[in-house]
């Protein structure tokens, strides 16, 4: 009776520790998928305005971008997000960049270095502090650069496509695949998006 009462209190506790497991696992997944509408936000710019999407009743949609001052990977994009909002910005999709360090944790991602970034670098988009550090958790993004397309459909902004802007993160000129961008031209033709999502390369946020 004992022995029996000893396997079955075994079991469940690794039952449980299991579904514990399952539970932490999809918590660190949480976040917006293909196909999901995302929720307006506001954030203050480096012009010390405040910025929503619905700032842009025009767009067609959004590029949005977690970036930030700091990150070797994101310092390599910076030149492409530039080019990226030159491009797409005329039709329709302007470049969203959002900073999520915390500069507690990362002192030079603070908001006075990223207007210092943005006026140093020329930055022709909103380039938005994450202050609270919640938008990027519900975008559920994990690296800086971080990618989410979005596109107007009916009012709300639908996620087409998430992950990386290339397939070079490191070396604008080892180019050969541009995901984003790919996937923009997709849309502008009215077609659905090939590859829809594909894996950030950067560093983790810092929150």
């Amino acid at each position: 009776m004992k022995k029996s009462f000893l396997v079955t209190t075994i079991v469940l506790i690794a039952f449980l520790g299991f579904n514990s497991f399952k539970c932490n696992e999809a918590n660190e997944s949480a976040g917006y998928l293909i196909g999901d509408a995302v929720s307006d936000f506001k954030l203050k710019n480096v012009n010390d305005t405040f910025v929503s999407l619905s700032d842009f009743p025009d767009a067609k949609g959004f590029i949005v971008i977690f970036s930030c001052n700091t990150c070797p990977y994101a310092m390599a994009s910076e030149d492409r997000i530039i080019a990226l909002d030159a491009e797409f910005k005329p039709k329709g999709f302007p470049v969203i960049a959002i900073n999520p360090n915390n500069p507690e944790a990362q002192p030079a991602d603070s908001f006075e270095k990223m207007k210092q970034k943005a006026s140093e670098k020329g930055f022709t988009f909103p380039y938005l502090y994450d202050d609270t550090h919640s938008v990027y958790a519900t975008f559920g993004a994990k690296k800086t650069p971080h990618v989410y397309l979005l596109h107007k459909e009916q009012g709300k902004n639908i996620v087409k496509y998430i992950g990386a802007i290339d397939d070079n993160v490191r070396d604008a000129d080892g180019v050969k695949d541009r995901f984003l961008a790919n996937a923009l031209y997709e849309l502008l033709e009215g077609k659905e998006v090939t590859v829809k999502e594909t894996k950030a390369i950067g560093c983790g946020i810092k929150s």
